[in-house]
């Protein structure tokens, strides 16, 4: 168990860091383990700027997590259009939008019971 902890924390700070190298904006941890029946344990919610920021963000997670951990998304949604791009780790569901989109859905208030982490950044 312990092992799978470290590993999904791994995972995160290595999506956080592909997040960041790209300067993704408003990023949001939501931890979920507390909440019955979920799809996955967290999930990481940020935002680009356009349509190209986003594809930026999504290709710069998917390469450092393959490059840092050897692992890859277990299924990748949205890409098309690149306003909400859902990249599913299994225990980690990283949601990449749009501002607009992102107020739309506002799944952060969706999942109001989870314990949210704000990741503050320095761009």
């Amino acid at each position: 168990m312990a092992k799978d902890n470290i590993n999904v924390d791994l995972l995160i700070s290595t999506i956080l860091s592909g997040i960041e190298d790209v300067k993704g904006k408003e990023i949001n941890i939501l931890d979920l383990r507390e909440i019955e029946n979920t799809v996955c344990d967290y999930f990481i919610v940020c935002e680009g700027t356009s349509n190209t920021q986003v594809n930026a963000i999504v290709n710069a997670v998917q390469k450092k997590v393959s490059k840092e951990l050897k692992d890859k998304p277990w299924h990748i949604e949205g890409q098309d259009n690149a306003e909400w791009v859902l990249m599913d780790y299994v225990n980690v569901v990283v949601h990449v939008f749009q501002k607009q989109i992102r107020e739309y859905y506002d799944i952060e208030s969706l999942w109001g019971d989870a314990k949210t982490t704000i990741i503050e950044t320095n761009y």
